[in-house]
């Protein structure tokens, strides 16, 4: 099976570090990081932001990308269990497929903490966001613009994935809630762009005017289906909210063509993944469910999230 690593070695001049960061052994701790998709722009920051916070602290770190294979993900597990990491980071690739990953690390006695999403089997911690939140925070945002009533569209990111199943679930409480609103069409844009822009093409196809705004479950689908309402001519009257702030959205709302996105921390999310390890590792408190809040991005506030 092929793999890639990314093995992190300390400079020199990391050996100063506090000795807090030891492993049971007087070594540095080493890390095991199994991410979702490298692929994905977000999940990419967020494995930034732990190679950061490791190289701060003195932790070494070998990265992985599942290549949203829950299957391949358990054998990097495996592998981690068997170079005897001190810790497991895990950005699971499915709440249910991943699970196995977890079990195993728990039973070899090395904690897991999954990051960003969740499985269906407790890990040691969570350190992420409450996804159920942003599908609320991005209906809440169409249900206003619309005035409660109109036809919307969902495209949801890779089934069976926990920020889909929670994300959407968010989403459909909002509509409960407003009467007026109706999902005209949904389906699953697997968190990618050129596939979020062919279902839309696709529903512009079948639906037309009909459509009065689109909630696409992280930005990428929400930039593909920004593209396809421009092409259609339809965008102006088409209003479009999607989730996680990467640059491209922040950009795109900045000029008018996104209307709205909520912000997902990944800086904080990956580092506070680091930091909830280490505290395992040296055996001292730590929380067992850290949650980073949303917060709605629009025209109006986006100069506060542009770096």
């Amino acid at each position: 099976m092929k793999r890639f690593f990314i093995v992190l070695t300390l400079a020199a001049a990391l050996l100063n570090c506090s000795p807090s960061t030891d492993n049971a052994k007087g070594e540095k701790p080493l890390i095991g990081v199994s991410m979702l998709s490298m692929q994905n722009e977000f999940i990419v920051s967020v494995s930034d932001a732990i190679e950061k916070k490791s190289s701060a602290v003195g932790a070494e770190l070998i990265v992985v990308d599942a290549e949203r294979s829950a299957f391949k993900q358990i054998e990097q597990i495996e592998s981690f269990i068997t170079q005897g990491v001190d810790a497991i980071i895990m950005n699971p690739c499915e709440v249910e497929a991943s699970s196995p990953a977890v079990t195993k690390a728990l039973a070899a006695g090395i904690p897991i903490i999954n990051v960003n999403s969740a499985t269906a089997t407790q890990p040691t911690a969570f350190v992420g966001s409450d996804d159920v939140e942003s599908g609320r925070i991005a209906m809440e945002y169409l249900a206003k613009r619309l005035n409660e009533k109109g036809n919307i569209i969902m495209i949801h990111g890779y089934m069976g994935q926990a920020a889909q199943i929670q994300r959407e679930q968010g989403a459909r409480e909002i509509l409960k809630k407003y009467p007026g609103l109706n999902l005209l069409a949904h389906q699953t844009g697997e968190w990618d762009r050129a596939k979020s822009m062919s279902l839309m093409e696709n529903w512009i196809q079948s639906y037309g005017n009909k459509i009065d705004a689109v909630f696409a479950q992280n930005d990428e689908m929400g930039l593909g289906a920004v593209k396809a309402l421009e092409a259609a001519g339809m965008k102006s009257k088409v209003v479009v909210v999607s989730i996680d702030a990467i640059p491209d959205a922040l950009q795109a709302v900045e000029k008018g063509t996104l209307d709205a996105t909520v912000f997902q921390n990944a800086g904080q999310q990956g580092a506070q993944a680091v930091e909830t390890a280490l505290k395992i590792i040296a055996k001292q408190p730590y929380e067992k469910q850290v949650l980073i809040p949303f917060q709605l991005v629009t025209k109006q506030n986006v100069a506060e999230f542009k770096k």
